[in-house]
């Protein structure tokens, strides 16, 4: 079967499909300036544009992983989240605390998503 890779560098792709899912890496803000709101809508952002690319969307996320630099930061990215989350469609999530590459990172997600038929 065909794996299909979008927005390929030399460290990693942006989205990898196979079998009918899409795999995304983990996304960040650009904007490092923003707080952890601007951050989190900014990254929600992303995967919109991603899944829609991959021939999906945020309705048929699978899992999302979440991780914050720090879980005082849960509650406001929870309110960003549940205004973005497809209603009747939250997926399994996990969200935890990490030590994120960058220190001005604040938040990021990694999502799995079924294609649409």
């Amino acid at each position: 079967m065909e794996i299909k890779r979008l927005h390929v560098g030399k460290t990693l792709s942006e989205v990898a499909i196979h079998n009918g899912t899409v795999y995304l890496a983990g996304q960040i803000a650009e904007d490092v300036g923003q707080d952890i709101t601007g951050q989190t809508r900014e990254v929600l952002g992303h995967i919109d544009r991603l899944l829609a690319e991959a021939g999906s969307d945020k309705s048929r996320i699978l899992m999302c992983q979440i991780f914050l630099s720090d879980l005082k930061n849960f509650s406001e990215m929870n309110a960003v989240w549940n205004e973005w989350v497809a209603e009747g469609n939250s997926p399994p999530r996990a969200t935890v605390e990490a030590k994120l590459a960058k220190p001005e990172w604040l938040v990021e997600m990694v999502v799995t998503a079924a294609q649409a038929e």
